[in-house]
């Protein structure tokens, strides 16, 4: 079996049939040996190359599977091959190299760094696929581990600093993790965000608070969009305006933020809107504007019960029809609510089976609020708006049916003016 010192002494013995004043660890010896070391790393780390993309690439184009097309798209393979030369260095310098040179140190130590670092940025790369096929599963719709993936990578580049110091200074990592108590406090205050930002991330993975897609509001920070990046230390989200803003993860936790999730995820979106009707048009009808309404297919029924009603209630208490002070009367703005009511649940774009109402809210100098409070099952923005709108737009058209007014202050003004002359 050839030994490492012999055969030290055959690639002596051929460097001295170049140069016969070539010796042992002699400045030339060195220089020679380090470049053959260099020359070989080189040849395996170009044949590994070679071997990457004739063979192992093709291998994977072909292959049914999408786990190695996210692996070399992250640069998995290129990184990984970069071990074959630390490798032939790590294990030619003890062949070549006596372990009593300075030389002998200085190269072991640089491939051990070598091989660390290439450990650790295909570590990355590993990860980084693992969190895209994640993102491709149903169980990225509950969770993001996003800050988790963040968070393996920050530790494995500290364990890579920390093993690196000790390497250089040859010295136990124990040791200098002894050391680290030192300077606890400083490492708290350059990592807090981190630190906050990991124990928020928990939070909120634990609790199912958000996650990515999430339509989130923040009025302190006048943040209003979906969020598209949940990260360990930064949260990115898209404003309608397509804007791009970012917030602290602990943020999502220590502010108060409303999350349309909820809204999302439910039969229909909420239109909760009032009219202001002038208090001056409210009135009771007479015969001749009740019959006109009761043409009006929605709150025919609705009239007709309510005439019944009024009738039987004069019958019983012997009132006479006629009697202006006494007699009950429908009023426009309670026919005017009860038409809204049926008019909405008629409506295709309402959610039936939610809550629906018209209702009065406390007059004010505004005069009276009349509030359509229902939801749309159309939960889509731009078609949102376009049904609350054409509902209103309905509203302020039929006022006038009901002899209603709208207020609005200049106008409501002048028309009173208009009136008394």
């Amino acid at each position: 079996m050839l030994t490492a010192a012999r055969f030290r002494e055959q690639f002596v013995s051929v460097l001295q049939d170049i140069d016969a004043d070539i010796v042992l660890n002699s400045p030339l010896y060195n220089t020679l040996a380090l470049a053959f070391i260099a020359i070989v790393a080189l040849t395996f780390h170009l044949g590994g190359r070679l071997f990457l993309h004739s063979v192992l690439m093709r291998w994977i184009n072909r292959s049914p599977t999408d786990w190695d097309n996210a692996l070399r798209e992250h640069g998995f393979f290129n990184r990984l091959i970069h071990l074959v030369p630390a490798l032939v260095v790590f294990l030619l310098t003890p062949i070549l190299l006596t372990d009593d040179s300075l030389l002998y140190a200085v190269v072991v130590k640089a491939a051990l760094l070598y091989l660390m670092l290439v450990a650790l940025v295909s570590t990355s790369a590993l990860l980084n696929t693992v969190e895209d096929w994640y993102n491709t599963t149903e169980f990225a719709k509950q969770a993001t581990i996003t800050g988790f993936i963040q968070v393996i990578k920050l530790i494995l580049a500290i364990l890579f600093i920390l093993f690196s110091v000790s390497l250089i200074v040859d010295r136990s990592p124990l040791l200098l993790l002894s050391g680290l108590t030192a300077i606890a406090a400083v490492l708290l205050l350059i990592f807090r965000d981190t630190i906050l930002g990991f124990v928020a991330g928990i939070q909120i993975t634990a609790n199912r608070l958000f996650k990515n897609g999430d339509w989130i509001q923040v009025d302190k920070f006048n943040v209003d969009g979906e969020i598209i990046e949940l990260g360990l230390t930064n949260v990115k989200v898209r404003n309608w305006d397509n804007t791009i803003s970012t917030l602290p993860t602990y943020t999502l936790t220590n502010e108060a933020i409303k999350n349309w999730r909820g809204m999302q995820e439910s039969g229909g979106r909420r239109i909760k809107r009032a009219i202001y009707i002038d208090i001056h048009s409210v009135k009771l009808y007479d015969n001749e504007s009740l019959k006109k309404v009761a043409k009006i297919r929605f709150i025919a029924a609705y009239i007709d019960s309510k005439i019944k009603e009024l009738q039987q209630y004069h019958q019983d208490n012997s009132i006479d029809e006629n009697d202006l002070l006494n007699r009950r009367a429908l009023t426009n703005i309670g026919t005017f609510r009860a038409y809204l009511e049926a008019y909405l649940a008629k409506h295709p774009k309402i959610n039936h089976d939610m809550t629906l109402m018209v209702r009065q809210l406390p007059p004010n100098e505004l005069g009276l609020p009349l509030e359509v409070y229902c939801f749309c099952s159309d939960k889509a923005w731009v078609n949102y708006e376009k049904v609350q709108a054409d509902i209103f737009d309905h509203i302020m058209a039929m006022l006038p049916l009901f002899e209603l007014r709208a207020y609005q202050r200049d106008s409501h003004l002048e028309a009173l003016t208009a009136r008394k002359e």
